[in-house]
């Protein structure tokens, strides 16, 4: 089967059959198919689109272009959940005990932070000792043993996904609903889960910058997952403005902690608690979503999370020791607090660009190959609805380089603004979609 012919009927608005899905799968992993043959069928997708069946084949077929799991020999329900990324995202280090410690296997493959977005493994890596480079065994052994494990995906897991993200990032082809779905729900059915939870952003900090792309990706994620009969809820979650008060490794972690502590920001304890329920809903069919949000609650309230949290970073040979010490997190040298000019409430915060003033402190990488300082970055002391007075400080910068400090406080100085009026409240949950 010619890739030109696959190129040439997506091209002109046809319908792709499975066996030519598969062809154009199977040839960006064992080469057959040049870089521009993919990027060529690539822009044609973007421009033409998918309709569902053939965006479920797609999905289908990246999920099983390398290894799949199964996961027999554990007991209990498998289910995962996957956020499409934002600024103060921390919700993985705090759902994923408390779903565990629900019952709730939760076999978590993460990636690393690019751009203004950060990354889970970047932050569990601020633990000292953490490990997040498991091998297939010891993923499967750590998932027996704590019910929970958080580490990068494997090498041989939907690699077609790998090669194709790799060309739509460089050659504009990133802003499909078909490739985006294909992308997040194939590494996923590679996983061999039983529920899944997607927490769909929208906003400033997001890919999706509003919620009628938000949930036109929703809709195509429940339909695939559907067709590939994968259980899913998808959250909407707004992120025009930081999740929480953190941004930055260490500083993220401590917050995820003060959660499971009982305390912590409402925005950031509401969305992880709300994403904690809908998985022990997913793990348990016969169990409303009240039961469900009733044995989470308790897990937060009994220090059963707490717990968890201690034998998942233990196992994997990090200090557990930072649940209850949270010294032992790595802290920046410096800081220093920057100030709003005028009285007046603050009525919008602009998430992306504070995100890319954390990467330019040190806290995220423009390049895969980047190092990160695990210890920078930044606390928002107002959040929007906040009153200020002229010189009060709204955020405080953790620093440890004079140059990065500079470039981030340039960043910073227009990224927020001010009324006298107090801005109407933005639900951080939007919708709640249940395949």
């Amino acid at each position: 089967m010619r890739a030109v012919e696959i190129i040439r009927t997506k091209r002109d608005g046809g319908i792709l059959t499975s066996e030519q899905i598969d062809a154009f799968v199977r040839g960006s992993v064992d080469g057959t198919w040049p870089d521009y043959q993919l990027a060529a069928l690539l822009m044609a997708i973007v421009w033409r689109g998918m309709n569902p069946v053939e965006t479920a084949r797609l999905t289908y077929a990246i999920a099983h272009s390398g290894r799949t799991f199964t996961w027999d020999d554990i007991d209990g329900p498998k289910v995962d959940k996957h956020s499409s990324g934002g600024v103060g995202d921390k919700t993985t280090l705090i759902l994923t005990p408390l779903a565990a410690a629900c019952g709730v296997r939760v076999p978590k493959m993460s990636g690393r932070g690019l751009g203004h977005s950060g990354g889970t493994l970047d932050k569990l890596e601020a633990i000292p000792g953490f490990r997040v480079d498991l091998d297939p065994d010891e993923f499967r052994a750590t998932l027996k043993q704590v019910g929970a494990v958080l580490a990068g995906q494997s090498k041989d897991i939907a690699p077609a996904d790998k090669k194709i993200y790799a060309l739509r990032d460089v050659t504009a082809t990133v802003e499909s609903i078909p490739l985006l779905t294909s992308s997040i729900l194939g590494k996923k059915l590679a996983e061999g889960l039983d529920g899944l939870v997607l927490d769909v952003k929208y906003g400033r900090g997001a890919f999706m910058q509003d919620i009628a792309g938000a949930r036109e990706l929703a809709d195509s994620l429940i339909a695939v997952a559907r067709e590939n009969r994968l259980p899913t809820t998808v959250i909407l979650s707004a992120m025009d403005t930081p999740l929480g008060r953190m941004v930055g490794n260490a500083l993220e972690v401590r917050e995820a902690i003060e959660v499971l502590h009982g305390g912590g920001p409402a925005d950031l304890r509401e969305l992880s608690l709300t994403l904690a329920t809908h998985m022990v809903a997913r793990a348990f069919p016969g169990l409303s979503i009240e039961s469900a949000g009733e044995r989470i609650e308790t897990a937060l309230t009994s220090g059963a999370g707490l717990a968890k949290l201690r034998e998942m970073i233990a196992a994997q040979h990090g200090d557990a020791r930072v649940v209850d010490d949270l010294s032992r997190l790595p802290t920046a040298p410096s800081r220093v607090r920057l100030n709003v000019p005028v009285d007046g409430y603050l009525t919008a915060m602009d998430s992306y660009q504070i995100g890319i003033a954390a990467v330019r402190l040190g806290a995220g990488r423009d390049r895969i190959t980047d190092v990160i300082d695990p210890a920078v970055g930044l606390e928002l002391l107002a959040k929007p609805g906040d009153f200020l007075e002229a010189g009060e400080p709204w955020v405080e910068v953790h620093y440890a380089d004079v140059k990065r400090l500079e470039m981030a406080r340039a960043l910073l100085a227009d990224c927020v603004t001010q009324s006298d009026q107090r801005p109407a409240s933005v639900p951080i949950i939007a919708r709640v979609q249940v395949s």
